[in-house]
């Protein structure tokens, strides 16, 4: 799951890491008043005479899209949240679609000395959690790990032990900072490190981190990532999700706990297990096909979830031939024929539909397709119902 940038700080905050003060505009009527206001109560509060107008997406490259308004005034203050609000921003993360702007944060604006980068992920080759910074700050860290990657120092951190001051000190001193800046990174790290591990985040990004010109360390940015298997301990993070920012089908399957992932091809896939689902879409994509979408029905999925399944699948018009691929262990191989034909029946299907089962009640699985009168071309394995939804989707 992921969150706005000014609901990362907002978390960060309550972790003791240094962030610019805000206030959030969403769309709606009088748009440029709420923003002027917004402005003003900033200045009396922080004393600020610049502005910064920031698009809330779930995506990077705002800045260069048009979603970053840097102001010193208010009339530059309400003509930014008027231009970047109903916005679309098209940047490298949004795809050609882009996508469309319903709130902004207006931010003070900060005294930038230097821009640095820190983040923390998990290293799964390790099994622990790795911190990563740089002094080059404001860059995305891909671009400077093929450009420059010593650039980059990476700190393991035991579980065991969890972050430690030394550390903080061991980052600091990679980033050139200064002996009292040292002592404040100690615990703007450490603060980093605990919003990720008791958060359950699977990310936390600072990019860029800066330096002000009085010397403090602030995050002038912040990415949050959470595990979705851990989101039922923080109902308040939770409460953070932005389905506007999602897309539809995410959201309809994620009412079912179904693991879907839209993609770009035309084949839509139906798969339990994640890995045969991976090993699924490889062999598409080898017999010259595109999955449509990546979906995980899960190992004990009822006829009710499939026939969800099957009906977020048909939601994308791209996809132009369907493949199930079903091994039956603890999910039935008729269960799923049953689910199948009444999504099938209820919908009226017209595209092509390709299903491979083999398990547990395999033979009533395939004698219940083959009585139902719908045109499911049955496979006899992986490579044959491939070939098959792959020339199916070509017409």
């Amino acid at each position: 799951m992921n969150i706005h940038e000014y609901q990362a700080k907002q978390l960060l905050k309550k972790f003791g890491v240094r962030v610019p003060e805000g206030r959030l505009v969403e769309s709606g009527p009088d748009v440029e008043g709420r923003a002027e206001k917004a402005a003003v109560e900033l200045a009396r509060e922080r004393g600020n005479t610049v502005w910064v107008v920031k698009a809330q997406i779930h995506a990077g490259g705002r800045g260069k899209a048009g979603g970053v308004k840097v102001c010193k005034d208010l009339s530059a203050v309400k003509a930014a949240a008027r231009e970047i609000i109903g916005k679309t921003l098209v940047t490298p993360q949004t795809g050609a679609q882009g996508k469309k702007v319903h709130k902004v944060w207006i931010e003070e604006g900060s005294s930038i000395a230097r821009e640095l980068y820190v983040g923390v992920v998990i290293d799964r080759a390790i099994a622990q959690v790795v911190m990563m910074a740089s002094t080059e700050g404001g860059m995305e860290i891909e671009e400077v790990a093929a450009r420059h990657p010593e650039k980059i120092v990476k700190v393991a951190i035991d579980p065991t032990t969890g972050f430690l001051p030394f550390h903080g000190r061991k980052i600091a001193q990679a980033l050139g900072l200064s002996p009292e800046q040292t002592k404040e990174a100690v615990g703007f790290f450490g603060g980093i490190y605990r919003c990720f591990t008791e958060l359950d985040c699977s990310q936390v990004e600072i990019n860029p981190m800066i330096v002000t010109q009085d010397g403090k360390l602030a995050a002038l940015d912040a990415k949050l990532n959470f595990d979705d298997n851990g989101l039922f301990r923080h109902p308040e993070v939770v409460a953070m999700r932005d389905l506007l920012e999602e897309n539809p089908q995410d959201v309809e399957a994620s009412k079912f706990d179904l693991a879907y992932i839209a993609l770009d091809g035309n084949i839509g896939c139906m798969v339990n297990g994640a890995g045969l689902a991976m090993a699924t879409m490889d062999i598409i994509k080898l017999h010259g096909g595109e999955p449509a979408n990546f979906l995980d029905v899960g190992g004990g999925a009822s006829k009710e979830k499939v026939e969800h399944a099957f009906k977020i699948i048909l939601k994308d018009p791209k996809v132009k031939a369907i493949l199930v691929n079903i091994f039956g262990g603890i999910m039935k191989c008729d269960v799923i024929a049953e689910g199948v034909i009444a999504a099938a029946r209820e919908l009226k299907l017209e595209v092509p539909l390709v299903v491979r089962l083999e398990g547990t009640n395999v033979e009533r699985g395939k004698e219940l397709l083959a009585g139902s009168g719908l045109k499911i071309t049955p496979a006899n394995d992986l490579t044959d119902a491939a070939k098959k939804v792959v020339a199916a989707a070509k017409g």
